[in-house]
């Protein structure tokens, strides 16, 4: 086996970044699935963690993980076709865990896209389990205004507004609120704002943006109280947020949704999101 160097990226390294681009560039030649570095996330000050393997002088691997919760590292990784099954992935992980363990992380959850077999067989030797399948959608054709119902409007959520966060969220997705509240206070970060959907001076949702760069937003945790549900109100709250972004430049917008989630994949679509990769996730342990 070919003896590995593993090194943190540096974030503004314009040598590594091109490093990386040639990478991503030598998987799409060499794979059918163009697999992604996640370069917006990683190449940002306070971004996600991110090792390299060189072999050499050459990058043949990269590991990027973050934490959500406070205990799951959510990871993501890359590796040259050339160099599978050759222990790099393995090199990244360790390091990575080591990078984990003082944090309090203490589970794993790995994003493999839809259809590649080595990533998927490296999740099952990992004894990694199935979680759930999630689309990747972008924003690609104009919408027109949603007219009603007219009364709802988004503005930036307030500190007081961290109990009806936490209700809403959970109420909608199913989480505890002790872990809701956990996730919100770990990802509270200058990067990501919340605004809170009203009706008739009612909090009745809420819907998050990560700004990945300047022209980048990622639109997650959005949700309607389910007592408020089938309303159209989520239609309407998604077309008043998208039309901000807007407004705000963002030329690239993008939200990921579960793919059994028929629901919310119907009014992503109606606001003229499109579906453009797939991905499913597996959960793992550290002490793999």
């Amino acid at each position: 086996m070919s003896t590995y160097q593993v090194v943190p990226m540096i974030y503004d390294s314009k040598e590594q970044i091109e490093a990386i681009i040639l990478l991503e560039q030598q998987c799409k030649q060499l794979d059918s699935i163009h697999l992604k570095a996640d370069l917006d996330h990683i190449s940002k000050k306070d971004g996600d963690h991110a090792l390299l393997c060189y072999r050499e002088s050459e990058l043949v691997g990269l590991l990027s993980w973050y934490p959500s919760d406070g205990v799951t590292g959510n990871i993501n990784a890359i590796v040259h076709p050339d160099f599978r099954r050759q222990g790099v992935f393995s090199s990244l992980l360790n390091r990575a865990i080591l990078d984990m363990k003082p944090q309090g992380i203490n589970q794993l959850s790995y994003r493999v896209p839809q259809g590649l077999s080595p990533g998927l067989l490296t999740a099952q030797s990992l004894g990694a389990i199935y979680d759930r399948a999630e689309y990747s959608m972008q924003l690609v054709n104009e919408v027109l205004s949603v007219v009603e119902p007219p009364e709802l409007t988004l503005s930036l959520a307030e500190a007081e507004d961290m109990e009806f966060m936490v209700t809403c969220s959970s109420q909608a997705f199913g989480d505890s609120e002790d872990w809701t509240r956990e996730y919100f206070m770990q990802t509270n970060e200058p990067s990501r704002v919340t605004y809170i959907a009203w009706q008739n001076q009612l909090p009745v949702g809420l819907v998050r943006v990560n700004s990945i760069n300047a022209t980048t937003a990622f639109i997650h945790n959005f949700c309607i109280l389910p007592a408020y549900q089938g309303q159209k109100l989520g239609r309407t709250a998604l077309s008043i947020l998208v039309d901000l972004l807007r407004k705000q430049s963002y030329t690239d917008i993008r939200l990921s949704v579960v793919t059994e989630n028929k629901r919310a994949l119907n009014l992503y679509r109606s606001v003229g999101f499109e579906v453009n990769s797939e991905y499913h996730y597996f959960n793992g342990s550290l002490n793999h």
